[in-house]
C-alpha cells in the first residue's frame, strides 16, 4: 500500500512571468536547474508525453508523464502515466512589472512503511532539494534573461 507525500516551494524571480513560463515549458532544459533530474526527453511521435529520468547517489528512476492541465502563464499540471508515481503543478504569478513568482508542488507515492519509518527525514530532504532547484531556476532565469532593448 502506498502513501502520497506532497511538497510545495515558491521563489520570486526578477523576470517577467512570460520568461518564467517559457523556461518551464521547455522541459528538456529542466536538468539545468533541477539537481535530481538527469534528463527529460520529448518523443517526436508523442509530443504530449515526456520521458523523465531521476538519478541521485546511485539510484535511478524513470517515468513517463502527461500534462493534464495547461493555462498559459498560470499553471502546468502533470501526472505520471507509468514508472515512478508522481504528479504536481507549477504555478506562475505575475508580480509587479518585470517580476514573477513560481510555485512548484510535487506529490509522489511511497510505500506506507517508509512514510511511517522515515517520512519526516525524507520529506525534509525532498523539500530542501525542491527549494534549491527553484533557487537555481531563479538564478538561471535572471542570468539568461535579456531585458528588451529600450
Amino acid at each position: 500500500m502506498s502513501e502520497w507525500l506532497d511538497h510545495s516551494v515558491i521563489v520570486d524571480v526578477n523576470v517577467p512571468v512570460e520568461t518564467s513560463w517559457n523556461l518551464w515549458c521547455d522541459l528538456e532544459q529542466m536538468p539545468k536547474w533541477m539537481k535530481w533530474i538527469d534528463s527529460v526527453r520529448i518523443p517526436p511521435e508523442t509530443p504530449d508525453l515526456s520521458e523523465w529520468k531521476l538519478a541521485s547517489r546511485g539510484l535511478e528512476f524513470t517515468w513517463r508523464s502527461k500534462i493534464t492541465n495547461l493555462v498559459e502563464y498560470q499553471i502546468i499540471q502533470w501526472e505520471a502515466i507509468d514508472g515512478l508515481p508522481n504528479k504536481g503543478a507549477i504555478r506562475f504569478y505575475d508580480r509587479k512589472e518585470g517580476q514573477s513568482s513560481v510555485k512548484l508542488t510535487v506529490s509522489y507515492a511511497i510505500p506506507a512503511i517508509i512514510k511511517w519509518m522515515d517520512g519526516l527525514f525524507l520529506g525534509r530532504l525532498v523539500e530542501a532539494t525542491l527549494q534549491s532547484d527553484l533557487n537555481r531556476f531563479r538564478d538561471y532565469a535572471q542570468t539568461h534573461h535579456q531585458p528588451p532593448a529600450v
